[in-house]
């Protein structure tokens, strides 16, 4: 179909480059999940486990941008509404993580969390590249953006982590990087629920005000004017 104007041409081109962005970040996101969280469970790793966590809710957020991108503004912000949920959600799982770790600790295979947070590393600075240059589009994907910097923040900590338990030998140095990792998920959470309640907020205002019914001051200013007739009394 031929669009009927510059922007409607220039708006369409935006949700198709945002959509092969998103297709493409969630399949790498699936990917990482899935090696991550397999030797994270093999070197009993804390930090890793939540990394790998952090990469299936990335994954999961990127299929529901997805679907919000040819979505109104409402839709979009109940979207960005249920990612801060997942990320609370994720953030609250590594707490619970570190609290068994501290009652029962074990040391981590340090060489694997040290190899497996430099590919991470990797892989999401080159999907934080994709998705910068769609950061200020709209609040879905700036919210996808935010998912994707605190990847290099989580990926980074399990590396710093990795070399202190190669160190010290102890599991101590994992179970701080996953309590750091909570935290900064429980930040993200609240920064992009914020946002997103405003923005919810803001949509509704705006159906609000479409649908509001007009005034009789205002249609008064519409309607024709009255004729007036002056009746005359009959003459005898």
């Amino acid at each position: 179909m031929a669009c009927s104007c510059d922007n409607s041409c220039e708006l369409e081109a935006l949700k198709k480059s945002q959509s092969k962005t998103l297709i493409a970040v969630m399949w790498i996101n699936i990917i990482l999940f899935i090696v991550e969280v397999s030797i994270g469970i093999w070197s009993h790793s804390t930090a890793l486990l939540a990394d790998s966590l952090d990469n299936l809710g990335d994954s999961l957020t990127y299929g529901l941008s997805l679907y919000a991108v040819y979505r109104g503004a409402r839709a979009k912000a109940m979207v960005s509404l249920f990612k801060g949920g997942l990320i609370l959600i994720a953030a609250l799982f590594v707490l619970a993580q570190v609290i068994a770790k501290t009652m029962t600790p074990v040391v981590p295979v340090s060489s694997a969390m040290m190899i497996m947070s430099v590919v991470a590393f990797c892989t999401n600075a080159y999907v934080l590249y994709l998705l910068t240059r769609h950061k200020n589009d709209d609040i879905n994907m700036n919210s996808v953006w935010h998912c994707s910097r605190n990847d290099l923040a989580s990926n980074s900590s399990v590396l710093v982590a990795g070399l202190a338990v190669w160190f010290t030998q102890s599991a101590v140095p994992d179970i701080l990087i996953g309590l750091a990792l909570s935290l900064l998920l429980l930040w993200s959470a609240g920064t992009v629920l914020l946002r997103s309640f405003r923005a919810l907020k803001a949509a509704d205002d705006t159906e609000l005000t479409e649908a509001e019914p007009i005034t009789p001051a205002t249609t008064s200013q519409h309607k024709p004017a009255e004729t007036l007739v002056t009746l005359t009394p009959l003459k005898k």
